[in-house]
């Protein structure tokens, strides 16, 4: 169903590229900042090439009232009137689009690298002759704050212990934090390129890598993806294994990040008992498919593993078990004084920032907004058993503690039901694309948030285009909002509740 602006359909619905309305760049424009005043959010931005210098900008915007996602494109060419001046939520998108494919968003108030993976050079002549050319990322401008009080603090990329790399630039008047930089890139690997042509042997497990500690999440929204552009149907016990297998990965790291967030404040009891915890969510997966990550569990068409009565059995009673340890050890953050005072109006972003800028996952849903895919957008076994959103309002590092806290006791409700209606899955084989042409979006609630995977098929049925969005791609310039007016000690237990990926934000 066509609207004056665009097309219409739904998560995980393959639709022809050719009904994909075409427009003006005027018109395209207009009509993504009006539909994101009206209420609808950007879920990806980018361009595909359509000839030697004509490329195709596609924009995908979701309603959430209406679980409807909404598609158009318009042809551009070296350049194009930028949409962030007006739109804050395709700031990012556009300084991607720039950076890969050297078109320049004219007026784009913040033009610089985001990836570090090609020559950023606006000049399209002198990209030509060094787009093979390597830059150091993070080796640019940062935004500066001037005056005789103020000072600069750079931390990164190389961090304490055994964390992946990233770079974060202060400026700071006294420990007050003014702005907060995040420069990213150290982690880029080419996934998104290594995908074209696909599917292939090695493609799976280029989704089991996106993000490491999103196994489940990625390999899940990849297979709905390609099983959408199929027409391949998965049955129930295979979407409910999927199910239990993302709910468990969900349980393991807002078990981790709780306990990391009682260790950033110095509080021992809950930041042991949630480091033993997590293991033992983790050791529950490994129990399914004898990984602690998934990896190998799901597979195009269904799953590479079934549950018998005896790991049913056991899977249920070790949750029961849990079930009680992890409420003991994460009851004690609230009951304890001390812990409130660190948490509660520390790194506060309000509402109106959070639908500015589009933030998803468990910091939207901290902030009051009801933005969930298994509520908004389900698919899967989520279709037939949804999970009420969980929501908190007060927009600081407690609201974002206490929404997985919220989460992790509707997940374990989830999983128990799942198994007890269990039945055993009939395990499918590898399944190919038989859809010329087409686009598949597909959407899945990871536990950092939204994962966006977009699919377009070329004539022969081949991934001419692939592209991710990572919740991590949305929310890093929250978690620098978060920071503002902060004192800069704040700055490990704010990141700690947002606990994005860098590998996830690189690809």
């Amino acid at each position: 169903m066509e609207t004056s602006n665009s097309i219409s359909f739904y998560n995980c619905q393959a639709i022809d590229v050719k009904q994909i309305p075409v427009f003006t760049i005027n018109k395209f424009r207009d009509s993504v900042i009006q539909d994101v005043a009206s209420g609808k959010r950007i879920v990806s931005l980018f361009a595909v090439p359509s000839g030697s210098d004509a490329f195709y900008l596609y924009a995908i915007l979701a309603d959430d009232k209406s679980g409807k996602l909404f598609v158009l494109s318009s042809e551009v060419y070296e350049k194009y009137p930028s949409l962030t001046s007006d739109c804050t939520q395709a700031h990012l998108f556009e300084r991607e689009i720039a950076e890969q494919w050297a078109i320049t968003p004219e007026g784009h108030p913040w033009l610089k690298p985001v990836r570090f993976h090609k020559s950023f050079i606006q000049n399209r002549d002198a990209w030509n002759r060094k787009k093979h050319e390597q830059i150091i990322p993070s080796v640019m401008d940062f935004f500066q704050v001037e005056g005789e009080q103020i000072h600069e603090v750079a931390v990164g990329p190389v961090h304490a212990g055994i964390i992946e790399p990233g770079h974060f630039r202060f400026q700071c008047n006294g420990e007050n934090v003014l702005n907060l930089e995040i420069s990213l890139g150290y982690q880029h690997r080419g996934i998104e390129r290594a995908l074209l042509n696909g599917p292939d042997k090695k493609t799976l497990y280029y989704m089991q890598t996106i993000a490491g500690d999103t196994t489940i999440g990625h390999t899940t929204a990849y297979c709905h993806l390609i099983e959408s552009l199929s027409n391949n149907q998965v049955s129930p016990a295979a979407q409910s294994l999927r199910g239990i297998a993302l709910e468990l990965e969900r349980l393991a790291n807002h078990t981790g990040d709780l306990g990391a967030l009682a260790g950033d404040i110095g509080y021992l009891p809950t930041a042991s008992f949630c480091g033993r915890i997590r293991g033992d969510f983790l050791n529950l997966t490994a129990l399914i498919c004898g990984n602690r990550f998934g990896r190998g569990l799901i597979s195009l068409g269904g799953v590479n593993y079934d549950i018998n009565t005896k790991t049913a059995d056991l899977l249920t009673k070790k949750l029961v078990e849990l079930k009680k340890d992890v409420e003991v050890a994460v009851t004690l953050l609230w009951d304890t004084p001390s812990v409130l005072s660190r948490f509660e109006d520390t790194g506060t972003i309000t509402k109106e920032i959070c639908t500015e800028l589009g933030l998803v996952g468990v910091p939207a849903r901290a902030c009051g907004t009801e933005i969930d895919c298994r509520f908004n957008f389900p698919a899967g076994i989520y279709r037939y058993s949804q999970i009420p959103v969980s929501t908190w309002d007060t927009g600081d590092v407690f609201a974002r503690a206490y929404v997985r806290w919220l989460e992790i006791q509707k997940s374990i409700a989830f999983i128990l039901e799942q198994v007890k209606a269990y039945s055993q899955v009939m395990i499918t084989k590898d399944i190919k694309i038989a859809a010329p042409e087409k686009l598949c979006v597909s959407m899945i609630e990871g536990w950092r948030g939204e994962i966006c995977h977009v699919g377009i098929t070329d004539k022969d049925g081949s991934l001419c285009n692939y592209k991710i969005t990572d919740p991590s791609f949305h929310n890093w310039t929250g978690l620098s909002m978060a920071m503002r007016n902060q004192q800069i000690s704040d700055f490990p237990l704010c990141n700690k509740s947002f606990n994005l990926s860098y590998c996830g934000h690189d690809l």
